[in-house]
């Protein structure tokens, strides 16, 4: 598999130490079932492997209910709502507890870092559409689409100001808090049904879906304002540089460009392809913007440059030439190839970092029973 890291890169990559601070409000709680749950655990697992467990349960849930509802509309069988507050709850539990495990079995290691992060951004992505499912999102597509890009970069701005100064900073209402309250809304949907978000306000003349949206603009702003603020203060580099030495603006252009390619491709459609297809569509270019942020990830814990273009632009760019030619080729076909390209780009992505690290640093992946061989010269 082709190399992606540097030797210098992966120099840095093992000198990198996690530093992180602050802690959410509820969290504290959390933290005593978490550290019960991680007794329960055998020694033997790995901790990539808990936390790859939580992530296909928590995608395989959020998928079951995209199948039931893919126009991001229709209300799914409550079981499914059910299903998906269990699954989120599973990830929660199992991404808060790998890095006990790792140090519960001293397989500490900066791979393990990268794996809870990436799986992270992946998980961002399902998350994000499952709860504008839930809302019913697909009656207002474009508030749909809103919210979705807005986790996305909320997310990726946190390990934007995690790129300038080296910290991981979490706020008082953050991911544990936003987790609770996605799961809280699709407990309500198994016992109520989604339909009631489309219950219009008397007096407002607006649909409920619609004060749940604008409620969540208000920690959303408040993380946004916070995370700008430490980025545009500078950096822990030269001369307020990035811990690269890169500029601490320049990461706003790789997320950029996939979001306005998304907005374009979106309204330029002749097909009105996003309108038709919203919750394909947002997983196509939710995926890319995850391996975006798992390249942020890769640049901070390697403090090396962020590249402004990434392969998996191909996929939208099909889309684009093909809007530019008049669509010579059917929409949705076009937007399935997209689809299947960007999933096996960030797949093979993610393979090929790991790949990489395991041998540079002597470790498997989701293995740590077995020794790892060790390298033999020409001469033993």
């Amino acid at each position: 598999m082709k190399e992606v890291l540097s030797p210098t890169q992966l120099k840095h990559l093992k000198e990198h130490q996690y530093s992180a601070s602050g802690q959410s409000l509820i969290e504290p709680w959390f933290q005593v079932f978490w550290r019960w749950l991680i007794e329960q655990v055998p020694l033997t697992w790995a901790p990539n492997s808990i936390t790859l467990l939580g992530l296909v349960i928590n995608i395989l849930t959020t998928l079951l209910l995209v199948f039931c509802s893919p126009d991001g509309a229709t209300e799914a069988p409550r079981i499914v709502y059910l299903l998906c507050a269990v699954g989120l709850f599973i990830y929660q539990a199992l991404d808060a507890i790998d890095g006990k495990q790792a140090r519960r079995t001293k397989t500490n290691t900066p791979l393990g870092e990268l794996f809870d992060h990436g799986c992270d951004s992946i998980s961002t992505v399902f998350v994000s559409l499952g709860v504008t499912i839930g809302l019913e999102l697909g009656k207002d597509v474009y508030w749909m689409m809103f919210d979705v890009f807005l986790g996305l970069f909320l997310f990726y701005m946190a390990h934007w100001q995690t790129y300038v100064t080296g910290t991981l900073r979490f706020s008082q209402f953050d991911v544990t808090e936003t987790q609770v309250t996605i799961m809280t809304l699709h407990l309500f949907n198994f016992l109520f049904g989604s339909h009631i978000w489309s219950f219009q306000l008397p007096v407002l003349g607006i649909p409920l879906r619609q004060i749940v949206v604008y409620l969540s603009l208000v920690p959303a702003f408040l993380q946004f304002y916070n995370n700008i603020t430490i980025i545009l203060h500078g950096g822990s580099g030269k001369n307020k540089s990035t811990i690269a030495g890169t500029s601490t603006i320049f990461p706003v252009f790789p997320i950029g460009i996939v979001i306005t390619l998304a907005v374009v491709i979106a309204h330029k459609s002749p097909s009105n392809l996003y309108e038709n297809h919203p919750c394909l569509y947002l997983l196509s270019f939710g995926i890319l913007s995850a391996k975006v942020i798992n390249r942020l990830i890769v640049a901070h814990m390697t403090k090396s440059e962020m590249d402004l273009l990434d392969l998996g632009i191909v996929g939208p760019l099909l889309l684009f030439v093909n809007q530019y030619f008049n669509c010579l080729v059917n929409e949705t076909l076009v937007l399935w190839i997209c689809f299947i390209y960007v999933i096996q780009d960030i797949i093979r992505y993610c393979m090929a970092v790991c790949q990489q690290i395991c041998q540079f640093l002597g470790i498997y992946c989701f293995d740590i029973v077995t020794p790892f061989p060790k390298k033999t010269t020409k001469n033993s």
